[in-house]
């Protein structure tokens, strides 16, 4: 998630609006809400004064701000806590073990998510059943989703369009 996303997400977990937080920050209210819109849209990019200001304003620390890095534990940590907001990861503990989890019932992002979390593990499987090998399983992850042969994440916005065409043509022909 960019910067300008995590903004506009925790400025609206806060209930402020756009000129409320630009003024917070020091814009004046003529323009704060301009501001603002140009941060969250991606038109502008806070420099490091700025997005430690709006951290301060917005009550995170900021690196949650921060386009994540996962280089860096920190980063990975801020990374997750993104994906639990946008995606509806979620955390918890069985058999003395940590796990991540997908909450399918958090909205049609993480519904969709989930599915496809499923389609890794299938062919996570497909590995540790030995019914591939580890090149054809990193052949499958760095090709992905174009080599997820499930089918339902291939499709590209032009054979979307083709299909979409496809099935005018056929209304049209009764």
């Amino acid at each position: 998630m960019a910067i300008g996303e995590r903004i506009h997400f925790l400025r609206m977990l806060r209930g402020m609006t756009q000129k409320v937080l630009g003024i917070a920050v020091g814009f004046p209210e003529k323009s704060a809400d301009v501001r603002m819109a140009q941060y969250e849209t991606g038109a502008r990019t806070p420099k490091a004064d700025m997005t430690a200001e709006l951290a301060k304003v917005l009550d995170v620390c900021p690196q949650a701000l921060d386009v994540p890095e996962i280089d860096s534990y920190i980063g990975l940590m801020h990374t997750l806590f993104a994906l639990e907001d946008i995606y509806g990861l979620e955390v918890c503990e069985c058999d003395d073990e940590v796990h991540l989890r997908v909450n399918g019932f958090r909205g049609s992002n993480a519904l969709k998510l989930r599915e496809m979390m499923i389609s890794w593990n299938q062919m996570a499987d497909r590995l540790r059943n030995g019914e591939i090998t580890k090149e054809e399983y990193d052949r499958w992850r760095y090709r992905y989703p174009e080599s997820d042969s499930s089918g339902q994440w291939v499709k590209t916005v032009s054979q979307g369009l083709s299909d979409m065409l496809v099935e005018a043509l056929k209304e049209e022909e009764k």
